[in-house]
Protein backbone atom coordinates (compact mmCIF):
# COMPACT_ATOMS: atom_id res chain seq x y z
CA UNK A 1 0.00 0.00 0.00
CA UNK A 2 1.18 3.37 -1.11
CA UNK A 3 0.85 6.35 1.30
CA UNK A 4 -1.11 9.49 0.62
CA UNK A 5 -0.29 12.98 -0.52
CA UNK A 6 -2.48 15.64 1.20
CA UNK A 7 -1.94 19.52 0.30
CA UNK A 8 -2.98 21.20 3.04
CA UNK A 9 -4.00 24.63 3.04
CA UNK A 10 -2.79 26.82 5.84
CA UNK A 11 -4.01 30.51 7.11
CA UNK A 12 -2.81 33.20 5.52
CA UNK A 13 -2.80 35.29 8.86
CA UNK A 14 -5.99 34.72 11.13
CA UNK A 15 -4.67 31.22 12.53
CA UNK A 16 -8.65 31.01 13.49
CA UNK A 17 -9.23 30.41 9.63
CA UNK A 18 -7.14 26.83 9.57
CA UNK A 19 -10.16 24.26 9.12
CA UNK A 20 -10.25 21.11 12.23
CA UNK A 21 -9.63 18.78 9.15
CA UNK A 22 -6.22 20.33 8.13
CA UNK A 23 -5.25 19.89 12.10
CA UNK A 24 -6.46 16.56 12.49
CA UNK A 25 -4.41 15.66 8.77
CA UNK A 26 -1.34 17.66 10.23
CA UNK A 27 -1.54 15.44 13.24
CA UNK A 28 -1.74 12.12 11.36
CA UNK A 29 0.25 12.51 8.98
CA UNK A 30 3.80 11.30 8.87
CA UNK A 31 5.68 13.67 8.14
CA UNK A 32 5.21 17.14 6.81
CA UNK A 33 6.69 18.96 3.95
CA UNK A 34 7.00 22.91 4.41
CA UNK A 35 8.22 25.85 2.28
CA UNK A 36 10.27 27.26 5.37
CA UNK A 37 10.16 24.65 8.50
CA UNK A 38 10.73 27.76 11.11
CA UNK A 39 8.14 29.69 9.54
CA UNK A 40 5.48 26.37 9.61
CA UNK A 41 7.20 25.46 13.41
CA UNK A 42 5.28 28.56 14.70
CA UNK A 43 1.83 27.74 13.05
CA UNK A 44 2.45 23.63 14.60
CA UNK A 45 3.83 24.79 17.64
CA UNK A 46 0.32 26.63 18.11
CA UNK A 47 -1.83 24.14 17.45
CA UNK A 48 0.07 21.45 19.59
CA UNK A 49 1.40 19.48 16.31
CA UNK A 50 4.40 17.75 16.99
CA UNK A 51 4.82 15.52 13.30
CA UNK A 52 8.62 15.38 12.15
CA UNK A 53 8.82 17.90 9.48
CA UNK A 54 11.24 18.31 6.43
CA UNK A 55 11.83 21.13 4.19
CA UNK A 56 10.14 21.21 0.61
CA UNK A 57 11.20 24.52 -1.24
CA UNK A 58 12.18 25.53 -5.07
CA UNK A 59 15.43 25.24 -4.20
CA UNK A 60 15.88 21.93 -3.34
CA UNK A 61 12.58 20.34 -5.09
CA UNK A 62 14.95 18.68 -7.68
CA UNK A 63 16.01 15.96 -4.77
CA UNK A 64 13.76 16.60 -2.60
CA UNK A 65 11.19 15.23 -4.56
CA UNK A 66 12.71 12.08 -5.24
CA UNK A 67 12.85 11.54 -1.56
CA UNK A 68 9.31 12.31 -0.89
CA UNK A 69 7.84 9.99 -3.69
CA UNK A 70 9.85 6.94 -2.02
CA UNK A 71 8.55 7.47 1.30
CA UNK A 72 5.09 7.69 -0.32
CA UNK A 73 5.83 4.46 -1.94
CA UNK A 74 7.26 2.55 1.33
CA UNK A 75 3.84 3.11 2.34
CA UNK A 76 4.01 6.91 4.49
CA UNK A 77 1.72 9.48 3.97
CA UNK A 78 2.95 13.09 3.50
CA UNK A 79 1.24 16.24 4.34
CA UNK A 80 2.32 19.57 1.85
CA UNK A 81 1.88 22.86 3.19
CA UNK A 82 3.33 26.60 2.29
CA UNK A 83 4.35 29.48 4.22
CA UNK A 84 0.36 30.43 4.34
CA UNK A 85 -2.57 29.36 2.03
CA UNK A 86 -3.00 26.94 -0.14
CA UNK A 87 0.43 25.23 -1.79
CA UNK A 88 0.91 25.51 -5.48
CA UNK A 89 -0.84 28.47 -5.77
CA UNK A 90 2.74 30.69 -6.32
CA UNK A 91 4.21 28.35 -4.21
CA UNK A 92 6.05 25.26 -4.82
CA UNK A 93 4.75 22.15 -4.73
CA UNK A 94 3.93 21.73 -8.65
CA UNK A 95 6.85 19.06 -9.41
CA UNK A 96 5.86 17.01 -6.14
CA UNK A 97 2.22 16.32 -7.25
CA UNK A 98 3.12 15.36 -11.02
CA UNK A 99 5.57 13.39 -9.68
CA UNK A 100 2.61 11.59 -7.63
CA UNK A 101 0.44 10.96 -10.61
CA UNK A 102 3.00 9.53 -12.74
CA UNK A 103 3.67 6.50 -10.05
CA UNK A 104 0.33 6.81 -9.50
CA UNK A 105 0.31 8.11 -5.64
CA UNK A 106 -3.08 9.17 -4.58
CA UNK A 107 -2.99 13.20 -3.72
CA UNK A 108 -6.20 14.90 -1.36
CA UNK A 109 -6.47 18.52 -1.54
CA UNK A 110 -7.88 19.63 2.16
CA UNK A 111 -8.98 22.65 0.84
CA UNK A 112 -8.90 26.02 3.05
CA UNK A 113 -7.50 29.80 2.70
CA UNK A 114 -6.55 31.34 -0.44
CA UNK A 115 -5.36 35.06 -0.82
CA UNK A 116 -6.84 34.45 -4.77
CA UNK A 117 -9.84 33.40 -3.60
CA UNK A 118 -10.41 35.80 -0.58
CA UNK A 119 -9.75 38.59 -2.68
CA UNK A 120 -11.87 37.99 -5.74
CA UNK A 121 -15.00 37.75 -3.07
CA UNK A 122 -14.42 40.84 -1.96
CA UNK A 123 -13.40 43.30 -4.80
CA UNK A 124 -16.38 43.80 -5.91
CA UNK A 125 -15.90 43.11 -9.72
CA UNK A 126 -17.26 40.62 -11.78
CA UNK A 127 -16.41 36.80 -10.46
CA UNK A 128 -18.21 34.40 -12.96
CA UNK A 129 -14.93 34.67 -15.00
CA UNK A 130 -11.09 35.07 -14.49
CA UNK A 131 -7.75 35.03 -15.12
CA UNK A 132 -4.88 34.62 -12.10
CA UNK A 133 -1.57 36.06 -12.98
CA UNK A 134 0.20 35.45 -9.91
CA UNK A 135 3.68 37.79 -9.73
CA UNK A 136 4.79 40.31 -12.41
CA UNK A 137 8.39 40.35 -14.05
CA UNK A 138 10.18 42.41 -11.47
CA UNK A 139 11.87 45.07 -13.60
CA UNK A 140 9.81 47.20 -15.58
CA UNK A 141 10.29 45.98 -19.60
CA UNK A 142 9.02 42.25 -18.40
CA UNK A 143 6.16 43.59 -16.37
CA UNK A 144 4.57 46.33 -19.16
CA UNK A 145 5.03 43.14 -21.90
CA UNK A 146 2.92 40.97 -19.44
CA UNK A 147 0.28 43.79 -18.65
CA UNK A 148 0.07 44.42 -22.25
CA UNK A 149 -0.21 40.69 -23.19
CA UNK A 150 -3.85 41.27 -21.06
CA UNK A 151 -4.85 44.46 -22.07
CA UNK A 152 -7.68 43.43 -24.12
CA UNK A 153 -8.78 40.64 -22.21
CA UNK A 154 -12.02 40.65 -20.80
CA UNK A 155 -12.10 38.72 -17.53
CA UNK A 156 -11.42 39.99 -14.27
CA UNK A 157 -7.38 39.70 -13.24
CA UNK A 158 -5.82 39.19 -10.44
CA UNK A 159 -2.07 39.92 -9.94
CA UNK A 160 0.05 39.21 -6.61
CA UNK A 161 2.75 42.13 -5.81
CA UNK A 162 5.48 42.87 -3.49
CA UNK A 163 5.46 45.81 -1.61
CA UNK A 164 8.40 47.39 -2.63
CA UNK A 165 7.16 46.78 -5.97
CA UNK A 166 3.41 47.93 -5.69
CA UNK A 167 3.96 51.56 -6.75
CA UNK A 168 5.89 50.86 -10.06
CA UNK A 169 3.31 48.32 -10.58
CA UNK A 170 0.34 50.78 -10.32
CA UNK A 171 2.11 52.87 -12.36
CA UNK A 172 2.65 50.61 -15.15
CA UNK A 173 -0.93 49.58 -14.97
CA UNK A 174 -2.30 53.06 -15.46
CA UNK A 175 -0.05 53.09 -18.46
CA UNK A 176 -1.05 49.86 -19.93
CA UNK A 177 -4.85 49.55 -18.76
CA UNK A 178 -5.48 53.41 -18.64
CA UNK A 179 -6.03 55.03 -15.22
CA UNK A 180 -10.31 54.72 -15.35
CA UNK A 181 -9.58 51.10 -15.24
CA UNK A 182 -11.57 49.39 -12.19
CA UNK A 183 -9.19 47.51 -9.42
CA UNK A 184 -9.25 46.68 -5.73
CA UNK A 185 -6.50 46.42 -3.43
CA UNK A 186 -6.51 43.41 -0.84
CA UNK A 187 -3.34 43.99 1.27
CA UNK A 188 -2.73 41.67 4.80
CA UNK A 189 -5.91 40.03 4.13
CA UNK A 190 -7.51 38.44 7.38
CA UNK A 191 -4.49 40.08 9.73
CA UNK A 192 -4.73 42.85 12.33
CA UNK A 193 -3.97 45.58 9.30
CA UNK A 194 -6.10 44.44 6.78
CA UNK A 195 -7.54 47.23 3.64
CA UNK A 196 -9.90 46.65 1.04
CA UNK A 197 -9.67 49.67 -1.18
CA UNK A 198 -11.64 49.79 -4.93
CA UNK A 199 -10.87 52.57 -7.14
CA UNK A 200 -10.14 53.44 -10.05
CA UNK A 201 -6.46 52.58 -10.92
CA UNK A 202 -5.24 56.25 -11.38
CA UNK A 203 -6.86 56.87 -8.17
CA UNK A 204 -5.53 53.40 -6.24
CA UNK A 205 -2.53 54.59 -7.40
CA UNK A 206 -2.51 57.93 -5.16
CA UNK A 207 -4.00 56.12 -2.45
CA UNK A 208 -0.96 53.73 -2.14
CA UNK A 209 1.51 56.57 -2.39
CA UNK A 210 0.42 58.62 -0.64
CA UNK A 211 0.56 56.19 2.32
CA UNK A 212 3.39 54.34 3.25
CA UNK A 213 1.17 51.65 5.37
CA UNK A 214 -0.76 50.57 2.09
CA UNK A 215 3.07 49.82 0.80
CA UNK A 216 3.96 47.11 3.20
CA UNK A 217 2.61 43.24 3.89
CA UNK A 218 0.71 41.17 1.34
CA UNK A 219 -0.63 42.69 -1.48
CA UNK A 220 -3.20 41.06 -4.13
CA UNK A 221 -4.98 43.23 -6.84
CA UNK A 222 -7.70 42.26 -8.21
CA UNK A 223 -8.36 44.34 -11.61
CA UNK A 224 -11.31 44.54 -13.82
CA UNK A 225 -11.31 43.53 -17.19
CA UNK A 226 -11.26 45.12 -20.53
CA UNK A 227 -15.22 45.29 -21.10
CA UNK A 228 -15.25 48.09 -24.09
CA UNK A 229 -17.01 47.16 -27.15
CA UNK A 230 -14.31 45.82 -29.81
CA UNK A 231 -15.64 47.20 -33.14
CA UNK A 232 -15.72 45.05 -36.15
CA UNK A 233 -13.18 47.63 -38.12
CA UNK A 234 -10.70 47.25 -35.24
CA UNK A 235 -9.60 43.68 -36.24
CA UNK A 236 -11.08 43.06 -39.61
CA UNK A 237 -7.58 43.75 -41.54
CA UNK A 238 -5.49 41.78 -38.79
CA UNK A 239 -8.42 39.19 -38.93
CA UNK A 240 -8.21 38.61 -42.71
CA UNK A 241 -3.98 38.75 -42.82
CA UNK A 242 -3.96 36.11 -40.46
CA UNK A 243 -7.01 34.18 -42.44
CA UNK A 244 -4.51 33.81 -45.89
CA UNK A 245 -2.02 31.92 -44.14
CA UNK A 246 -4.26 29.66 -41.29
CA UNK A 247 -7.05 28.03 -41.70
CA UNK A 248 -10.42 30.07 -40.65
CA UNK A 249 -10.70 28.63 -37.31
CA UNK A 250 -7.43 28.77 -36.57
CA UNK A 251 -6.93 31.90 -37.48
CA UNK A 252 -10.08 33.40 -35.78
CA UNK A 253 -8.95 31.51 -32.47
CA UNK A 254 -6.29 33.62 -32.34
CA UNK A 255 -7.41 36.81 -32.91
CA UNK A 256 -10.25 36.01 -30.40
CA UNK A 257 -7.59 35.27 -27.91
CA UNK A 258 -5.52 38.11 -27.62
CA UNK A 259 -8.38 40.30 -28.20
CA UNK A 260 -10.14 38.86 -25.42
CA UNK A 261 -13.45 37.94 -27.10
CA UNK A 262 -15.98 34.45 -28.62
CA UNK A 263 -13.98 32.35 -30.81
CA UNK A 264 -17.31 32.10 -32.47
CA UNK A 265 -18.21 35.93 -32.84
CA UNK A 266 -14.57 36.40 -34.63
CA UNK A 267 -15.40 33.37 -37.06
CA UNK A 268 -18.51 34.32 -38.04
CA UNK A 269 -17.11 38.12 -38.65
CA UNK A 270 -14.39 36.21 -40.58
CA UNK A 271 -17.25 34.00 -43.06
CA UNK A 272 -19.15 37.57 -43.46
CA UNK A 273 -15.79 39.52 -44.73
CA UNK A 274 -14.79 36.66 -46.74
CA UNK A 275 -18.28 35.80 -48.40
Amino acid sequence: MTGILYIVATPIGNLGDITARAIDTLKAVDVIACEDTRTSGKLLNFFNISTPTIAYHEHNADTQTARLIERLQSGQSIALISDAGTPLISDPGFRLVKACHKVGVQVVPIVGACAVIGALSVAGLPSDKFSFVGFLPAKQHGRVESLKAYQNHSETLIFYEAPHRIVECLTDMVAVFGGEREATLCREISKTFETIKKLPLADLLEFVKNDDNQQRGEIVLVVAGNTAQTTATDYDDWLLAIAKELPPKKASGIVAEVLGLKKSEVYDRLLTLTK
